[in-house]
């Protein structure tokens, strides 16, 4: 493995607002490639049909851009191991599906959803772990073959040994022993002919010659199951490589529910990459104090891989706000701010589009900052007075937030349109009229009950922003109401 030339990958989903856990692993990634002299490749991995879609994926494309990371392969540029988009591979894999097959190692299950669903509540119940319990191992030839030809539907799941353990070297967590027992019999294609992540995985990694896998340590557990996968093919397993999740200052698992994690998120709030980069890259050297404002080429050059922490990164936001302050100060010449501003400030066209909407709603120029300035804030400091011209009860308040909150989240395309329709369907299902659930919305977005048109700039805004605003107007909210 080591003679061959290093070549890495970073496989995002393009399911959601890109998470800065993927720029996380990314950089670690990119950085991996740099110190070996290897190659940084981009796959988009989309096997999940119901939730991908193209215009997140050209979210994950501009925000890894925008962290300044470059691949040298990927479905945007090309390369000699393409398509690099797993929906564009889906013949690729059948092959490899009916050799696992073939040879014994996997079988076809005609388990409906429903039977499914029915077996993993009963061993919850009884306390065991939920996995599939087997029922379809030992289906004769000719009955999986009728029940084929009926058109019944079927999933190929993997076979797993029944006793002993598997036991690999992991990069960051040395030797590792997982029971067999703790193993799912994973599905391997899946109903639509599409594979599931865990062999469309395999087969592409083996097929673009990748030879570390460097992820979260959330697949630690699924190594096991790649690893079989690797056998039953005959092919050699890369270098596993598991990194230590971020997470909040408490401990708990980043996640957009308790802080703000999308890339595009810092974007509009006017961070910059290099900041971002550095923060992150931080996780991945060791330095002396005072030596933590670092170039991508600098991390690169105290980058270490044998070296590396199975402790939690914390995602220190006030330690992100101190580098993003010295990149702002000593990283940017008086020339070079002027045109970020100019480049923040224009980005998803928010300032022509804020003028846009403005120029009817102004007597003067001067009234522009009070109207239109929401656009740009990182903080509307909302308190209790700011509701205090909103109509409905803090309860009243606190119900439509935590409502409207997990329904925008269902939008797959965050624009006007979509935007409305979804607001004025979370008024019908409330049984309240359209106004009372934007009047609390208004101040949340812009801090005022006087503001641009709501769903214009609930789409300027985007999707993260909006996010986190509303999460903080339902804090509010929630104070309030415990207050009374």
């Amino acid at each position: 493995m080591t003679d061959r030339p290093v070549r890495v990958r970073i496989a995002p989903s393009p399911t959601g607002e890109p998470h800065v856990g993927t720029a996380y692993i990314a950089l670690f990634n990119y950085l991996f490639a740099q110190k070996m002299g290897g190659e940084f490749i981009l796959r988009i991995e989309d096997t999940d049909a119901t939730r991908s879609t193209p215009e997140f994926e050209t979210k994950v494309l501009d925000a890894l851009k925008w962290c300044g990371l470059k691949w040298s392969e990927g479905p945007d540029i090309g390369g000699p191991y393409g398509p690099y988009r797993q929906s564009d591979r889906k013949d690729t894999y059948l092959p490899f599906v009916e050799k696992i097959v073939s040879n014994g190692h996997g079988f076809r299950c005609f388990c409906s959803p429903e039977r499914l669903a029915e077996m993993r509540e009963a061993q919850r119940a009884a306390g065991k772990p939920p996995k599939y319990d087997g029922r379809c191992l030992t289906l004769s030839a000719e009955e999986v073959t009728t029940r084929m030809a009926a058109g019944e539907p079927t999933v190929v799941r993997m076979k797993i040994p029944t006793e002993g353990s598997c036991k690999f070297v992991d990069g960051v967590y040395g030797e590792v022993d997982i029971p067999w027992d703790a193993v799912d019999m994973q599905v391997l294609l899946k109903a639509d002919g599409m594979p599931t992540y865990h062999m469309a995985n395999v087969v592409d990694d083996h097929l673009m010659k990748i030879t570390h896998v460097a992820r979260g340590e959330e697949w630690l557990s699924s190594v096991p199951k790649h690893i079989l996968i690797y056998q039953y093919l005959g092919l050699e397993p890369p270098v596993f490589m598991h990194l230590s999740l971020m997470r909040n200052a408490d401990k708990s698992k980043l996640s957009k529910r308790k802080n703000p994690t999308s890339i595009s998120y810092y974007t509009a709030l006017g961070y910059l990459p290099e900041a971002l980069m550095n923060f992150l890259g931080l996780f991945f050297v060791q330095i002396a104090e005072g030596e933590e404002m670092l170039t991508m080429n600098q991390l690169a050059e105290k980058f270490d891989p044998a070296n590396l922490s199975k402790a939690g990164a914390i995602f220190d936001i006030q330690k992100l706000d101190w580098l993003n302050g010295r990149w702002l100060r000593e990283g940017l010449t008086e020339d070079e701010f002027a045109a970020r501003v100019l480049a923040w400030a224009m980005e998803n066209d928010r300032i022509k589009q804020g003028l846009k909407l403005s120029q009817s709603r102004i007597s003067k120029l001067g009234e522009l900052p009070d109207l239109a300035g929401f656009l740009f804030k990182s903080d509307l400091a909302l308190d209790a007075s700011s509701f205090a011209k909103v109509k409905s009860t803090p309860e009243e308040l606190v119900e439509i937030f935590n409502t409207v909150q997990p329904d925008l989240e269902k939008i797959l395309e965050w624009n006007v349109e979509s935007i409305e329709a979804e607001l004025r369907a979370i008024a019908d299902r409330m049984g309240k009229k359209l106004k009372v659930i934007v009047a609390p919305l208004f101040v949340a977005v812009s801090g005022s009950t006087r503001s641009l048109p709501l769903f214009d700039s609930m789409a300027i805004l985007g999707r993260s922003v909006v996010r986190q605003r509303l999460k903080v107007a339902g804090q509010v909210a929630a104070s309030m109401a415990g207050s009374k």
